[in-house]
């Protein structure tokens, strides 16, 4: 089974974009003496915290702080790339978030939104 991601990402010139990518989830082990279950490769994270934008929020062009994952648990908003490219988010969608050059990306809340936030080694 594969699992979507949505990526935000800078190219060799700063230029952010988006890219469609999958997580690969084989038959693992995971909490024994439980079955196996659907699990993905593990990653190195060093830090987790819940974020929350309030309707109306508006993050003005930024590159990422760090290189890192958002859950999105409620609400929806809008996010674009310096490329010219929007996607909308909402509950359920996991981006991974790694434009950490140039002039990043742009987020509008449509709806109060809250994400857990998972920063990668």
């Amino acid at each position: 089974m594969r699992v979507k991601v949505n990526r935000i990402y800078a190219d060799a010139d700063g230029v952010s974009h988006f890219a469609d990518d999958e997580v690969e989830l084989d038959i693992n082990t995971f909490a024994p003496p439980a079955d196996p279950v659907l699990l993905s490769a593990w990653t190195a994270a060093t830090r987790f915290a819940y974020l929350c934008f309030p309707a109306g929020w508006v993050g003005d062009w930024h590159p990422s702080p760090a290189r890192q994952v958002q859950f999105f648990i409620r609400g929806e908003g809008i996010v674009s790339v310096s490329d010219g490219s929007k996607r909308r988010f909402g509950a359920g969608d996991v981006w991974l978030v790694e434009d950490l050059t140039g002039p990043g990306h742009h987020t509008m809340a449509i709806e109060e939104c809250l994400a857990g936030v998972v920063r990668l080694a």
